[in-house]
């Protein structure tokens, strides 16, 4: 609930009020909070009119030779004990208690003392239109500051945004507690399925899914994938949420139970970083290859890590059931990294005992991107042409094709950071 209603005598009390003000656009000048308020902010206006330039101007020099008093209180004493109970002002995005002092058309004031008055009106009165139309003088609200200084001064208020929060809230609470819930799965993609709680969606990624769902697909085919993922759409799964991100909107489930994690990192307390290891090739996608290393326990080799030289498609390189050597990189959260290319000399080692800086070079363009074309040199050693040597990308693309070899200069060379820039030197198109 995010208001709660005042006793039927209090309403009774405020019902003539309360029909008088729901026509008014704006709430009674005559609330004593208001009343205050706006007395007060007179007298600031009035002492600020009545101060003098010379008053208020002061010099730099004078500025800068003004010590600075570093106050040391009591935490036992009394103004301490005063300093304490001073309210903090809210901020943007701070969720904030207030009681409903009028209802107008279109909009709602609430009373949020000592900071003033909040007002909830136009697309946000809208988007909680269900749950204001319930709401009565005196009633007890929250709701999310949107901005301090808002619609004539009021302090602009989001009951949406607060409910938003407040199940971002309970998610964070669910994944501390591992609740357990049953949903329907939406829809499905090739990286997983869809599933909606609480009005978000949120994605459960293959990875995730227990051991009698997870699609095993032969060579990794990406259509079969999805096929097994839509055959999961429409049934209930028993998941738990593991990431909830109100940021980004990101909210990731798990179908694995807590059973299956601990069997997991009982597993891979047996291994460490460095160790290397035979495995078989379980699945291929395009970020890796998944690798069992035993019964119940399956590694990744990213993309990254599968070759020192660029690799564009696994499927290539791999086969589902085939044999292959590991190097373990990373053991975190339950989940073990693994490396091909570890186990295979970096040649960016001994490039520097070919090449140098201004030396004239042959290299294979293998890859486009937003900075211009990486060309290899040789297997695993390439360097970026800078789209700046061309008019447009599209230049550069027509003068520099794919798989084709050119004559480049080498004008940055650091081995050890493994990096490397060519100029072109052929003619451009």
């Amino acid at each position: 609930m995010l208001f709660k209603h005042i006793g039927r005598d209090g309403i009774r009390s405020r019902e003539r009020a309360n029909t008088e003000v729901e026509t008014l656009q704006d709430p009674p000048q005559t609330h004593f909070l208001q009343s205050i308020f706006m007395s007060e902010t007179e007298q600031i206006a009035t002492k600020e009119e009545e101060e003098t330039e010379e008053e208020t101007e002061v010099s730099e020099e004078e500025t800068k030779s003004t010590p600075t008093i570093n106050a040391i209180i009591d935490p036992d004493s009394s103004m301490a004990k005063f300093i304490e109970q001073i309210p903090t002002p809210p901020r943007e995005g701070d969720l904030i208690e207030g009681t409903i002092v009028a209802i107008g058309r279109g909009r709602v004031y609430i009373d949020l003392p000592p900071f003033g008055t909040g007002i909830i009106y136009g697309r946000e009165y809208l988007n909680a239109a269900d749950v204001l139309r319930k709401a009565n003088m005196g009633d007890t609200i929250t709701a999310k500051v949107v901005e301090l200084s808002g619609h004539e001064g009021y302090i602009e208020l989001s009951l949406k945004e607060a409910r938003q929060a407040a199940i971002w809230g309970e998610a964070e609470q669910a994944i501390a507690g591992e609740t357990i819930y049953t949903l329907p799965v939406e829809e499905a993609n090739k990286g997983g399925v869809i599933i909606s709680w609480q009005g978000i969606q949120g994605f459960l990624p293959a990875s995730q899914l227990a051991k009698e769902h997870y699609p095993r697909v032969a060579d990794g085919d990406k259509d079969r994938i999805l096929q097994e993922l839509q055959e999961l759409v429409g049934k209930t799964l028993t998941v738990r949420i593991i990431t909830a991100d109100a940021k980004e909107g990101k909210l990731i489930f798990s179908e694995r139970t807590g059973a299956e994690d601990e069997e997991k990192a009982t597993l891979i307390d047996k291994y460490q970083v460095g160790d290397v290891l035979e495995g078989e090739v379980t699945g291929i996608v395009d970020f890796g290859v998944f690798v069992k290393i035993e019964s119940g326990l399956e590694g990744l080799v990213h993309i990254s890590e599968l070759d020192w030289g660029l690799v564009d498609d696994p499927h290539g390189l791999f086969k589902v059931g085939g044999k292959v050597k590991v190097k373990v990189i990373e053991i975190k959260e339950s989940k073990i990294s693994l490396s091909i290319k570890a186990l295979k000399e970096n040649p960016w080692h001994t490039a520097g005992k070919r090449y140098k800086k201004g030396m004239e070079v042959t290299g294979v363009v293998i890859k486009y991107n937003k900075h211009g074309a990486l060309a290899s040199i040789e297997e695993g050693v390439a360097g970026l042409v800078h789209i700046s040597e061309f008019e447009s990308a599209q230049a550069l693309r027509d003068t520099l094709e794919l798989g084709k070899t050119y004559p480049f200069k080498i004008a940055l060379f650091e081995p050890k950071d493994q990096r490397m820039t060519l100029t072109y030197v052929g003619e451009k198109k």
